[in-house]
């Protein structure tokens, strides 16, 4: 049995997120091009008969202009203290300042690397083999993998080139356990996803989903949800001209929700302005919902 915890990490939008997905073979964290989108650590457990891989996607690593990109900046470093770090870069838009701002802390650190060249469809091979050769002798990386996930180039020998450096022998999930979070917490990034994804510039990334209510009955399931937003001109962007933007994105979401929860779904949506809501640690109780319960 080989097994250890593997960190994902990059600045935002190389792809972090949906490399996970593609490993997985199922959808565990929401992906948009919105800087900030990842906020929480989330782990993903891949399983063979005689490997598991814990991998851990991060928040990007962006210079910090708030308090709220300094406190993701450090959730994400907080990861480099396991086994293995993907560090993931767009090789299609290039090596940059935070690309090496990253680099730097892995180098202080004198962390186990491996270079993870991302969104390879995008460039042509000779472009991508000089690359390579300018990259390759920045640090002692373990391994250099270019993959394109969305094509599916090289993730799976992605996963043999990891197995390598697994050093634990301990199972640390049953088989069935895909991740961490709660499915709560999944239907609530399924519908902040639609969100960001649907508004795409009219609504910056400072929104977030609350789950009200999950509740099953036989083959189908209620779900109360509210989206919080700090400003009442993004509570009219997100429900639209007579209320269309939001039964798109409650459309959207139903979908997928029915996919992640295998059952009929009926998804009620409302949308609750909230000054600095990341601020305040009674959000819920502003909502009305027990936190036990989230």
């Amino acid at each position: 049995m080989k097994s250890g915890f593997v960190s994902i990490v990059g600045r935002p939008n190389v792809g972090k997120s949906t490399l996970l997905n593609k490993l997985l073979n199922k959808k565990i964290a929401i992906t948009s091009d919105k800087v900030g989108t990842t906020r929480n650590m989330i782990y993903g457990v891949y399983n063979e008969d005689d490997t598991q891989i814990v991998f851990v996607d991060t928040p990007g690593i962006n210079k910090a202009t708030s308090k709220l990109g300094e406190v993701l900046n450090n959730k994400a470093y907080s990861s480099f203290d396991n086994d293995l770090v993907l560090f993931l870069v767009d090789i299609a838009s290039g090596f940059g300042p935070n690309d090496n701002r990253i680099l730097n802390r892995l180098k202080e650190d004198n962390k186990d690397v491996i270079l993870v060249l991302t969104k390879v469809d995008k460039i042509k091979k000779d472009k991508l083999y000089d690359e390579i050769i300018k990259l390759k002798d920045l640090y002692n990386f373990l391994d250099i993998v270019p993959i394109s996930s969305i094509k599916g180039i090289n993730t799976t020998e992605l996963i043999e080139v990891i197995k390598k450096y697994l050093k634990d022998d301990v199972k640390y999930f049953d088989d069935d356990v895909i991740t961490n979070v709660s499915e709560k917490f999944l239907v609530g990034e399924i519908i902040r996803e639609k969100v960001l994804n649907l508004t795409r510039e009219e609504v910056p990334h400072a929104v977030t989903c609350v789950v009200e209510n999950m509740e099953f009955k036989k083959d189908k399931c209620y779900i109360n949800a509210c989206i919080v937003v700090d400003r009442d001109n993004l509570k009219g962007i997100i429900i639209g001209k007579n209320g269309q933007m939001l039964k798109k994105v409650g459309t959207m979401a139903r979908e997928e929700i029915e996919v992640l929860l295998g059952k009929k779904v009926y998804l009620e949506l409302f949308v609750k302005v909230i000054d600095n809501w990341r601020q305040k640690p009674n959000l819920f109780e502003e909502l009305g919902i027990s936190e036990e319960d989230d």
